[in-house]
């Protein structure tokens, strides 16, 4: 069984493909330092660094199942005010039609936010899929439900060519919790009162003292009012330093293996070597563990 991965990013699809037995032959993503680490932890698969938009498809390996991740910019609702940026990378979308087009692979999953149904062209897309022979499963899948420590819900689109789409079912693990990867005695800490720490951060631990006593996990930003227990899944990382950790009287940003692992991530998968560049992949990945879940049932189907 051979794959291809567009919009591979940090690898969270290969990875997951990989787990199966599956030979990730081809990977591509337009930022030169995410294709670089891709490599590094993937040095058999194949690799293009270009502007998906551009790419030359009859050139790209003959595979089984197409694996891709378009942007999710232009969907997610931490955009912020529109640009014109967010129409560029909505339209990544319509590589995943470009190479299924040239290829007519057996099976196609593609992962975005949920937002991405929203998007003006979405019913297009859609009808662009089934010209080429796949109706695609809408599925809103939350990776804490396969035992990653995280709840971070994800829309995967799944098709079989000339089948309709495989019903994935709903993953059931018991929920992991962040208190399995933080670690309370590592990392640079500081006291929660400094000079300086904005006052709705003070608020939100406040919160999360009267509620969780002396250890627990605040957000920097968000919706959250409070703090978040650590006996529960860690919520939705992001490309930004979202979460602190409390302890008593001091505080810490989650550090990058604890992210790592957060996202379902083996122990030994390299990382950039600088704190932002390794988040902000980590952010933007697929997480294994859901990867290998999705296409398992898919491939079942197909």
């Amino acid at each position: 069984m051979r794959a291809i991965d567009l919009f591979a990013g940090l690898g969270g699809f290969t990875e997951g493909a990989e787990a199966l037995g599956i030979d990730v032959v081809w990977a591509a993503n337009h930022w030169s330092a995410a294709v670089e680490t891709h490599a590094a932890n993937h040095p058999r698969t194949a690799h293009l660094c270009q502007d998906l938009h551009q790419a030359d498809f009859s050139l790209v390996p003959d595979h089984d199942i197409l694996l891709a991740s378009p942007s999710c910019v232009g969907h997610t609702r931490a955009r912020g005010k529109e640009a014109s940026h967010h129409d560029a990378a909505r339209s990544t979308a319509w590589a995943v039609v470009s190479c299924a087009e040239v290829h007519r692979p057996r099976a196609v999953v593609v992962e975005n936010v949920p937002e991405m149904r929203g998007w003006a062209l979405y019913p297009a897309w859609r009808m662009a899929m089934s010209a080429l022979g796949y109706q695609m499963g809408e599925h809103v899948l939350d990776a804490a439900d396969v035992g990653v420590p995280q709840h971070r819900k994800r829309l995967f689109l799944v098709g079989v060519r000339d089948r309709m789409p495989p019903p994935l079912g709903v993953p059931r693990e018991a929920h992991v919790p962040a208190s399995a990867f933080l670690r309370w005695d590592d990392g640079t800490w500081s006291p929660v009162d400094r000079p300086g720490r904005a006052a709705s951060t003070l608020s939100r631990v406040d919160a999360g003292r009267a509620r969780f006593g002396g250890r627990f996990l605040v957000a920097y930003y968000g919706t959250t009012e409070g703090g978040r227990s650590a006996e529960r899944p860690i919520g939705t990382l992001t490309t930004h330093d979202r979460y602190a950790l409390i302890d008593g009287d001091r505080m810490r940003m989650l550090a990058v293996g604890e992210a790592r692992a957060a996202m379902g991530f083996r122990a030994d998968y390299r990382l950039p070597p600088t704190h932002k560049l390794a988040m902000h992949m980590l952010g933007n990945a697929v997480c294994p563990p859901m990867a290998s879940w999705v296409i398992s049932r898919t491939l079942d189907a197909a």
